[in-house]
């Protein structure tokens, strides 16, 4: 099995790199933070000028028709940088489910305009903590709905969202967030730079997607899982490589601190950490660009490797800068709250290890 990307791949890494490097620094993190701004949408405009956003799209619907493996690549890159753009919201979850499940008309409608940018989508599925079952209901096409939290709820256009029908079965439904029965509420959260909102829905027309239902959205998050698996460990390397730079800079009796065993031991860990979660992710995307049948322990293996990884490296990467590594003068809780928004993005981590031990089975 070749784990390694191709040339064209590796070309596209570098350009996104390069790119990022130069658009996405910390100030424009920070620029979000501190600002009431959702997103920052100079940096999203760019991104769907450069044709990020219409990367996995096919071509009848004016996308770029890549693969997953190309856009795993720009994941990673995106988790490097913390970008704060809706971009995972609307290209790995809205994108994703109307290109695999939704009909002809609604693909025809909502391709070509997530391809361009001219709309954001996201994906709305839970229902707040300790929701047993879900409680949304599709009744003669009219939705009542309060989901929460919602990434990106606050910003989207649209939303797919998980709602029961007249019969109690569970389906995916595509609902316009420009509807009159629609309330949003911002969500204070870890990670402001990635909004998240409530979405309350009151009567409000609701589409069918297709005929998806609960095995098309467990589908889906498996593919998700992948993906965000990229932008973890992007992530991971971007706070391995800060701790490393500085704790050569920092000088404690008469040398750096770096050459302190205690210190390498940490970054020792750190890598191990890291490793593991990118051979999980490379298996992972492995088996979503050919349709493998292990795809779902794959998945389930990828996500819970990269958020145990990524928790542990940004919260190491605060320990080895010391005193100041929690304060907000250093950049080291970007990553640390960037981890903690995505370890619950799609489910929470014993959801992801109960689905490894079912799937083991």
């Amino acid at each position: 099995m070749n784990l390694e990307f191709s040339e064209e791949q590796l070309f596209i890494r570098n350009q996104a790199r390069n790119f990022l490097s130069q658009e996405c620094s910390a100030s424009v993190v920070r620029n979000v933070l501190d600002t009431d701004t959702p997103f920052d949408r100079g940096l999203w405009q760019k991104i769907v000028d450069l044709g990020w956003t219409a990367m996995s799209i096919p071509e009848t619907y004016g996308g770029l028709g890549l693969g997953y493996l190309e856009l795993c690549v720009i994941a990673e890159e995106l988790g490097r940088s913390l970008a704060p753009v809706p971009f995972s919201s609307s290209v790995y979850l809205a994108t994703e489910a109307i290109k695999s499940w939704g009909t002809e008309p609604q693909k025809q409608h909502y391709l070509p305009k997530l391809a361009t940018g001219e709309l954001i989508g996201t994906l709305a599925i839970n229902e707040g903590l300790g929701s047993p079952s879900i409680a949304a209901r599709v009744f003669e096409g009219k939705l009542t709905a309060d989901k929460i939290p919602v990434p990106d709820g606050d910003i989207a256009d649209f939303t797919v969202l998980t709602a029961c029908d007249e019969q109690g079965c569970v389906g995916l439904y595509v609902v316009d967030l420009a509807d009159a029965g629609v309330q949003r509420k911002t969500l204070t959260s870890m990670d402001p730079s990635r909004s998240q909102a409530r979405l309350v829905f009151d009567n409000v027309p609701a589409q069918a997607l297709g005929v998806a239902g609960e095995t098309q959205l467990i589908e889906l998050l498996d593919r998700v899982a992948v993906l965000l698996a990229f932008e973890q460990i992007g992530g991971c390397q971007a706070a391995l490589d800060m701790g490393i730079a500085y704790t050569k800079e920092r000088y404690a009796f008469g040398r750096p601190i770096a050459s302190f065993q205690a210190i390498k031991h940490k970054f020792a860990d750190m890598y191990v950490a890291l490793e593991l979660a990118r051979a999980n992710a490379y298996y992972g995307v492995c088996a979503l660009s050919s349709d493998a049948p292990d795809l779902p322990l794959a998945a389930a293996t990828a996500r819970v490797s990269a958020t145990d990884a990524y928790y542990f490296i940004s919260k190491e990467n605060i320990q080895v800068h010391g005193g100041m590594g929690f304060t907000w003068e250093f950049d080291c809780h970007l990553y640390y709250r960037r981890a903690q928004l995505l370890s619950g993005l799609i489910g929470t981590q014993p959801k992801w290890k109960e689905n490894i031990s079912q799937r083991l089975i």
